[in-house]
């Protein structure tokens, strides 16, 4: 499964900075989603950053081809 956070935070001209202040998820949990490192992230991290940004996790994460 893949994400778009990093084109989210780039539309919206947002660092994952601001994410973590908003939210108070640690940075490099933010980094690792946001480069894609992490397999299996978990769900209440995905509902803050979906709800912070805006976005419903259908549009936060798809699906790998």
């Amino acid at each position: 499964m893949k994400n778009n956070l990093r084109i989210i935070l780039a539309k919206r001209r947002e660092k994952v900075s601001d994410l973590h202040e908003a939210t108070g998820i640690s940075k490099s949990t933010l980094t690792s989603l946001y480069y894609e490192r992490t397999k299996n992230p978990e769900t209440e991290i995905l509902l803050k950053v979906a709800n912070y940004l805006g976005v419903t996790l259908d549009e936060l994460l798809r699906v790998e081809e």
